[in-house]
């Protein structure tokens, strides 16, 4: 019987021991690998595209329901807002003049950290043939112009304003695409690209927004806009912005909110332009990109 005594007692040891390891794990464990997902669109992108992180954060997990999550790519990084109760996004821009390759984007939050890789494609972009006389005076901008453009471009509104897939600005021909490259009298221009979309609307036809935002920019030749010409900026919110430049006429004013599809000015031919035409900037964190993906597809 002592023997028996023994076994048993033996055995509920054993038994509260593996309870108590197993409470200890539990309790020490880091979280739940489903605290955060992660997810990246487009999971191809090449040079010029916008890409929007996702990040999914469950909330039992969540200290701090109101802290973004950390989103990094290249050693920088970029702002994450909450667009739904547990859901994050985060926008990445690129350009042409990006190195293509390899990628990583590091995702921390909840306790937990993410690496996605992806691969960011090369592009060929058109290239054009300038050729200039040395002693011909170009055009030069202002301090002025240049400081409240890039202050413009620097804008990161909390609210996000656009909905859906963008309109287009004009409804004249495209003359030039986004992206293409220079060659000034024969040498490379390895820090220009163009920074938007040209649309060959008549004078004075309608340039309306893309989207819905706020009019955080309205410049005009006479306040030294002599680049630009008369311009107006929209701000879609959450680092993501429209200019238009060289107008012939300016339709709204700053702190003004325009809807997607409102006439916000008209085709000119202001500041530096060879003809009538609209040149339609699209910009995310201050980068240039290409909106095209933006008028075919929703971005969150």
């Amino acid at each position: 019987m002592k023997k028996r005594h023994l076994k048993y007692l033996c055995l509920g040891i054993l038994s509260v021991t593996i309870a108590i390891v197993i409470g200890a794990i539990a309790m020490f464990a880091p979280p739940n690998a489903e605290a955060l997902q992660a997810m990246v669109v487009p999971n191809n992108p090449q040079l010029g595209d916008t890409i929007s992180v996702t990040v999914q954060l469950e909330q039992s997990q969540i200290s701090a329901p109101d802290k973004a999550p950390v989103v990094v790519m290249d050693r920088k990084q970029y702002p994450a807002f909450l667009i739904d109760k547990d859901r994050w996004r985060a926008l990445i821009p690129t350009t042409p003049l990006d190195r293509p390759g390899t990628r990583q984007i590091q995702v921390t939050g909840a306790g937990r950290s993410q690496n996605i890789t992806l691969q960011l494609r090369n592009r060929k972009f058109p290239t054009q043939d300038i050729w200039f006389n040395a002693s011909t005076a170009s055009t030069e901008g202002t301090d002025h112009e240049f400081d409240r453009v890039d202050a413009f471009k620097k804008l990161v509104t909390p609210q996000k304003f656009w909905q859906g897939a963008l309109i287009k600005p004009n409804e004249g021909p495209i003359s030039s695409g986004f992206g293409v490259r220079r060659y000034y009298n024969g040498v490379f221009a390895k820090d220009y690209y163009h920074r938007g979309v040209d649309y060959a609307g008549d004078t004075g036809s309608s340039v309306v927004t893309p989207a819905a935002g706020q009019v955080r920019l309205v410049g005009t030749v006479k306040q030294g806009f002599r680049i630009h010409g008369n311009v107006v900026g929209v701000d879609h919110g959450q680092g993501v912005e429209s200019i238009f430049l060289h107008l012939s006429r300016i339709n709204v004013k700053e702190g003004d909110f325009v809807r997607a599809g409102q006439v916000v000015g008209a085709v000119g031919s202001t500041g530096s332009a060879t003809g009538p035409h609209l040149h339609w900037g699209f910009y995310v964190h201050g980068a240039a990109v290409d909106p095209v993906p933006w008028r075919t597809k929703s971005i969150e």
